[in-house]
Order: C-alpha cells, then structure tokens, then sequence
C-alpha cells in the first residue's frame, strides 16, 4: 500500500521537474543567443574612468609664501590671485637696475656732451687751418712781389754804380739805388721769416685738428658702447619688473583646486608643482579596451556611459580618438619580450570617449578618476 503511493506521487512530480528543466534552459539559451547578438554590435568594457585637465600650479620664481588666498577645493577663475611671494628681495633688485639705467643715461649725456665739444673743437681747428692756409698763400705772393721789386732794385744798383763812376748821376742817386736794394733784400728775408712762422703755425693747427679729430672718433665710439649698456640695462629693469610679477601667483584657467598643501611662510622653488587645477569645462572618458575589441571600432561611434557614482543614468558619448600605442607601452618599465621567456598577455588600448550632450548637468558633477562602464554601439 505504502509502496504504491511513494510510486504514484513520483510519477506526479516528474512533470513539475521537466517543466522546471526546460524553463530554465530556455532561459540559459534566450540569455545567450541576446549575448551574442548583442555582441555582434557592441563592444563593452568597465576598465574605464573619467579624465580632464589638470594644471599643476608652478611658481616661476624662488622665495617665502608671504600670503596663500585660496582653500582646498576652492573653485576659481582665470586670473585670481592663489598665492603671493615675498617681494622685497625683487623690489631691490627692481631698484638696483633702475639705478644702474639712470647712471648708464647720465654717462650717455656726458659722452654725448663731449662729442658735441669735439666737434666745435674739429670745426674750429679746420676754420684756422683755412686761415693760415690762406695767410701762407698771402705771403708767398708778397714774397714773389719783393723779388720782382729787388730784381728791379738790384738792376737799378749795377746801372747806378756804372754810372757814378764817370759822375753821370750823382752820390745821392747812387746812394738813394744802393738803400732800394737793401730795403728789397730785407722786405724779402722778412716775408720769408714770416712765411715760416705761418707754416710752423699751420702744422701746429694741423696736428690739433687729427688729434680733435681723433677724440671726436674717440666719442663717437663711446656713444656706441654707451647706448649698447643702455639697452642691456633697460632689458635688466623689464627682467626686474618681469620677476616682480611673478611674485604674485595666478590661475591660468577656470578650475577646483586640489588640496592646497602649503603653508605662509615656506620656501617654494621655481618650477615646484604646488598644487593643481582640474578643469571644469573639458571631461572625458578613457576605456581601455582588449585588442581583440577593436576590430569594428572607428571613431565617431555612438557610446552609452554608465558612471559608478550615478548608476541609474545613462550618459551618452561618441569615440573620439585611439591612442597611437598600448597602455604598456607608455609604461615606465615597458615589456621587452626579447629577453626571457615569453607569455602571451591581451594587450589594452587606450580609447578616448567624449560626451555629446554637454547640457547633462551630471557631467558637471563628474571628477576625473571615477569608474565607468562603456557600450559602444558598432556600426
């Protein structure tokens, strides 16, 4: 009796398990035939993250923080004072060179001074050698003159002395042609001593003028070299001025801030990344994807975006370039399968992602590093 039962309830169970049996493989079956159909025209990956810019915040200049005018996490815009450096050191070196540019001006003048006299003096100097130039030709027409006038004397003396002889004319005559004579060769030895005296004055003058003349070249030269150090102290006084402002630490674009990690009063070199700005208005995606995913991928598909943070929304997105190389490759140790044994390993190919609807206010919300999972619809 008990044996009949136990057969009979079996048989009424068999039916449930086959139904239960085939519900559950067509649903293995339904859920992989939509896999891989699926498949066929999606590529997906969850080794994916937000990325934007970041600009570190450098100091071009080496000094002690006398001022910080932000807080962690501050936003700020392009422009606004972050941190100001001591500007007393700059100020003095400002100073300095200003002081050395109005001295090297007041040289320039002095110099300038100086050539302008030499030049009067070079002009002077040639006006008197024009003049005893011009007195030495008066006195060799004098002294050509007094040699008509004694040659015409001394014929007078001989015609005289013969004739004073046989008394044709008398003592007084003779006398009067002998003092003519005289007076010539006098006039004559005069005019040649002054010509001279007028020649020696003209080397004189000659010499005074190359030396003017030298000076003003002299002069001339120095204005040269005093312009030229003119010049390097103005570029010395825009340098100071230049390094002046950098005392005083700007952002170089709208941004948050990152933790400001320092103190008034440390000492920051120049070049030294303080802290950092992460841009607001550039936000992307990069999704490494296996090798073996990029077959069908191109730029410019349509991509669904799931963020970790904001699981329940979709955010959509177009490929928008790939990386010219695996992300191994940009390693700081990248593989060398030269040496050693070698394994097989999938390589992953960085994919930058852009999002298409820039109005989704969640995108604002979003901060570089964040996980993400990407659906890239294949065409």
């Amino acid at each position: 009796m008990d044996t009949n039962s136990k057969e009979n309830t079996a048989k009424k169970r068999n039916p449930v398990f086959i139904i239960i049996l085939i519900l559950l493989v067509s649903g293995g079956a339904w859920f992989g035939i939509s896999k891989y159909l699926h498949g066929l025209k999606h590529e997906e990956t969850d080794d994916a993250h937000i990325s934007a810019d970041i600009s570190p915040v450098i100091p071009r200049m080496s000094g002690y923080i006398a001022e910080i005018r932000v807080k962690d996490n501050q936003w700020v815009k392009k422009g606004d004072t972050l941190l100001i450096i001591d500007d007393r050191e700059a100020k003095i070196k400002l100073e300095q060179a200003q002081a050395a540019l109005s001295t090297a001006e007041s040289n320039l003048t002095t110099i300038v001074a100086g050539a302008n006299a030499a030049k009067v003096n070079a002009q002077a100097s040639r006006a008197n050698i024009a003049t005893t130039q011009s007195s030495v030709d008066i006195l060799n027409a004098q002294i050509e003159a007094a040699k008509i006038t004694l040659d015409r004397a001394g014929k007078d003396y001989t015609r005289y002395a013969n004739l004073v002889k046989d008394h044709s004319i008398t003592q007084q005559q003779f006398e009067q042609a002998q003092a003519a004579k005289d007076a010539a060769e006098k006039q004559i030895n005069i005019l040649q001593a002054q010509k001279k005296q007028v020649q020696k004055q003209t080397m004189a003058v000659t010499q005074q003028s190359n030396a003017v003349g030298e000076q003003t070249n002299v002069s001339t030269s120095q204005i040269g070299v005093a312009s030229t150090s003119i010049k390097q102290k103005e570029a010395d006084v825009s340098a100071a001025k230049l390094g002046l402002t950098y005392t005083v630490v700007t952002a170089a674009s709208d941004g948050r801030l990152s933790k400001v990690s320092i103190q008034p009063g440390q000492f920051v070199q120049a070049g030294q990344s303080l802290f950092s700005i992460v841009h607001d208005d550039s936000k992307w995606i990069i999704a490494n994807f296996k090798e073996t995913q990029l077959n069908k991928m191109v730029e410019g598909q349509q991509v669904t975006v799931k963020v970790d943070a904001f699981p329940k929304h979709q955010f959509q997105a177009i490929v928008s370039s790939f990386s010219p190389a695996t992300g191994s490759t940009f390693a700081l140790l990248p593989p060398d399968n030269a040496s050693g044994n070698f394994v097989k390993v999938v390589q992953r190919l960085p994919v930058k992602i852009d999002f298409t609807d820039k109005a989704d206010s969640l995108v604002h919300k979003l901060r570089p590093g964040m996980n993400a999972f990407v659906d890239v619809h294949l065409n």
